[in-house]
């Protein structure tokens, strides 16, 4: 589900009632299209997350913790001079639009008292933050640029005056009479769906389906019934924040949805919900995009080493000729009396062969019977002096395979802190080159695990890159700590921090592996588990390759539910 007007609506009644006369304490700006702004009201902070992603757009409290760059952006540093320490005075929100307005109060450089406002507006790919002052309507500063180059409808740069997007001139649907929603609709038309959309604002399609679903045959009797039925929670300000999973997908709403038939998880806040269905989707987003050539290097890496043991399978198997190549070479030496000038081949008796059969021998008509001999011995020990080489080549290239198969895997749930570290490892490695200016990190930085905890109170580490696993398997973890992996496939280091793990830890451990593994959505995934004595890593190996032995192997179903709840476990008892 879009973060359609209703949703809007139901995060700013709710916020409505709690931040006005909260007082501004910190503002952040962890990525170019996200705000966290820290608000203390009634004695408590709330952090307001503000986004104006193209494919995830939204604003919600958040307990989530954001990372910040060093340097704050442009846009952060403008809100900072002028609204740390200012008081919200009000959110609002006009009908189901999905524009937002924050109004603010404090005091200038002079001291005078001064408003400002920060406008939201919720619209997909266009959507944005703008600053502005209140007193004479211009933009301070917005977190995207829109120059006249890219809209003919309106500029949004510092300096110019704030206009409204453009409006569609829809209906309110909350307003909405029943003789107005009749005369609004052809019933004879066909496509309901769509002409709801084109009249009303702030309705999804999630939303147009319920009510089309609670109609059934839609006339002019059923549809008015349905439409204010659907319609009369968002009025009387009561909602229902759920999250429904339908045949593996997840959707959002905050109504009750009757023609959804999946199962439904409900949430004690509509910013609980919007925490937990955006999170993991907007941080996979973010790591695509800062991660596209890294995804694309890997790969490539990985085709062309598959491509390399090809050909050089094939080499290894001509080498295979070699015996033939000298079996022709004595041939033709016993031979060479029978050698006419300009022959192509010769038919000779066989004396390699039981029966004594014939074999005909392919000569270069250019040569003397001599050079085309010794030719053949040449190719012999070309091909006998190859096998060796080739099988070498054989056996670097499918551990560059295994590593770079490894690095694809840990992209697939790599954090994006966690693709600097890939990036850095693959440019010590030499494959990608630093074109950064910016100083190398240490090496003894010690790298941020994934931490769990047991439903018996034992606490599990996860490694997610290869430099968390070397740091977790080679230098954090005790001899006697049980380590785990999953059997024969790619996938993370996990350490069970106890000496003597009961069997639920071992069965809750081996989730968070196979999870965390290139099976995480597959069933009965192998996962090895032994002591960290008997894991060692080879000299000269891959950074995060170890073998290890003495292990036990359980199964286990990835469920990401239960990785959750391991996760919480953790935060509210680590």
């Amino acid at each position: 589900m879009a973060f359609d007007g209703i949703v809007t609506r139901a995060v700013t009644e709710d916020l409505s009632k709690v931040l006005p006369s909260g007082r501004v304490v910190k503002i952040h700006q962890p990525y170019a299209t996200d705000i966290v702004m820290t608000i203390r009201a009634h004695g408590k902070n709330y952090p307001l997350f503000i986004s104006v992603n193209s494919n995830f757009a939204r604003y919600h409290l958040t307990d989530v913790k954001f990372q910040n760059p060093k340097e704050p952006p442009l846009f952060c540093m403008v809100l900072r001079k002028h609204l740390e320490g200012a008081m919200i005075e009000s959110i609002s929100q006009e009908g189901l639009e999905r524009i937002v307005t924050f109004s603010f109060k404090g005091r200038n450089e002079l001291g005078d008292v001064s408003y400002k406002k920060l406008v939201l507006e919720l619209m997909g790919r266009h959507s944005n933050l703008i600053f502005t002052d209140v007193d004479n309507n211009v933009i301070l500063e917005s977190i995207k640029h829109i120059p006249p180059s890219l809209s003919q409808f309106r500029t949004v740069l510092p300096g110019q005056p704030y206009h409204e997007p453009p409006h569609m001139d829809k209906k309110n649907p909350l307003l909405t009479t029943e003789d107005e929603l009749v005369k609004s609709v052809d019933f004879n038309a066909g496509r309901m769906d769509k002409q709801l959309q084109q009249v009303f604002s702030g309705l999804s399609p999630q939303v147009i389906n319920e009510i089309l679903h609670r109609a059934g045959y839609v006339n002019r009797d059923t549809l008015p019934g349905a439409f204010f039925e659907v319609l009369a929670p968002v009025k009387q300000n009561i909602y229902s924040p759920q999250m429904i999973i339908e045949d593996g997908k997840e959707s959002f709403s905050v109504l009750n949805l009757n023609h959804k038939k999946g199962e439904t998880r409900l949430f004690p806040t509509v910013h609980q919900l919007l925490d937990n269905y955006f999170t993991n989707k907007a941080e996979r987003d973010r790591v695509k995009q800062r991660a596209y050539d890294l995804e694309r290097l890997l790969k490539n890496e990985y085709e062309k080493n598959k491509k390399k043991i090809k050909k050089l399978e094939k080499t290894l198997k001509d080498a295979d000729k070699a015996a033939e190549q000298q079996k022709f070479g004595e041939l033709l030496t016993a031979h060479m009396h029978l050698v006419k000038p300009g022959q192509t081949e010769i038919t000779v008796v066989d004396y390699y062969d039981e029966n004594q059969g014939e074999i005909t021998i392919p000569l270069s008509n250019r040569k003397s019977a001599s050079d085309n001999a010794q030719q053949y011995f040449k190719r012999y020990h070309k091909l006998k002096n190859s096998v060796k080489y080739v099988q070498k080549e054989i056996r670097h290239a499918k551990k560059e395979m295994e590593y770079f198969d490894r690095l694809i895997q840990q992209m697939e749930i790599a954090s994006t802190e966690d693709i600097e570290d890939i990036r850095e490892e693959l440019i010590q490695g030499g494959y990608l080159k630093n074109l950064s200016r910016q100083s190398k990190k240490k090496k003894q930085d010690k790298p941020s695990l994934d931490r769990y905890m047991s439903s018996n109170g034992i606490e599990l580490y996860v490694g997610k890159n290869n430099k968390q696993n070397e740091y977790l398997t080679t230098r954090m973890a005790r001899q006697d700590d049980t380590w785990l992996h999953t059997k024969d496939i790619p996938g993370s280091h996990v350490l069970i921090r106890s000496t003597e793990p009961d069997e639920e830890t071992i069965l809750e451990a081996a989730e968070l592996a196979a999870y965390f593994s290139k099976s995480r959505m597959s069933g009965n995934v192998p996962v090895d588990y032994t002591l960290i004595r008997y894991v060692k890593k080879p000299n000269g190996a891959k950074p995060g390759y170890v073998t290890y032995d003495r292990q036990t192997t359980v199964y286990v179903t990835p469920d990401e539910r239960k990785v959750a709840d391991l996760k919480k476990n953790f935060k509210q008892n680590g």
